[in-house]
């Protein structure tokens, strides 16, 4: 937060930082920038880059996906994790990345097994899980690490 009554959303399209009014709806926000919805109803694909903005930049939480596409699991848990994003927005932020395209973000994160949900809020990771959840097994297990 802000401390003005609003919050800061970096958009999932161009990574620019916007701040949002706690007075307005969420949902209904664009990109000052690029003019595009900031909440899209799906997981956002990060490179390293683009997962630091991210991190840095929003005043929500993160739910990330670190995954693998030759990780069948994963590929069981994408469909879910797809679903899940459309339940948790605009609370958490939704992020996917490739562990074998961003190896330095997952030593980082201490990745050990795929696939892996790490709860990140104001830069640090809050809680973290690993193996394959149906949609409401991920909201219920994000919404608990929230309080």
């Amino acid at each position: 937060m802000t401390g003005d009554g609003a919050r800061h959303i970096v958009c999932p399209h161009c990574t620019r930082t916007n701040r949002i009014r706690n007075d307005r709806p969420a949902l209904a926000g664009r990109c000052g920038a690029c003019h595009q919805p900031l909440f899209i109803g799906r997981p956002i694909a990060v490179d390293e880059a683009a997962f630091e903005k991210h991190r840095s930049g929003n005043d929500i939480p993160i739910l990330l996906d670190v995954w693998a596409p030759w990780c069948g699991p994963c590929q069981a848990m994408a469909p879910m994790f797809e679903r899940a994003a459309g339940l948790l927005e605009p609370d958490l932020r939704l992020l996917k990345l490739n562990s074998d395209e961003s190896p330095q973000v997952a030593a980082e994160l201490g990745v050990r097994g795929i696939p892996a949900l790490f709860l990140i809020e104001r830069e640090r990771v809050r809680a973290r899980t690993t193996g394959v959840m149906d949609v409401t097994r991920i909201v219920t297990w994000a919404r608990s690490q929230l309080g």
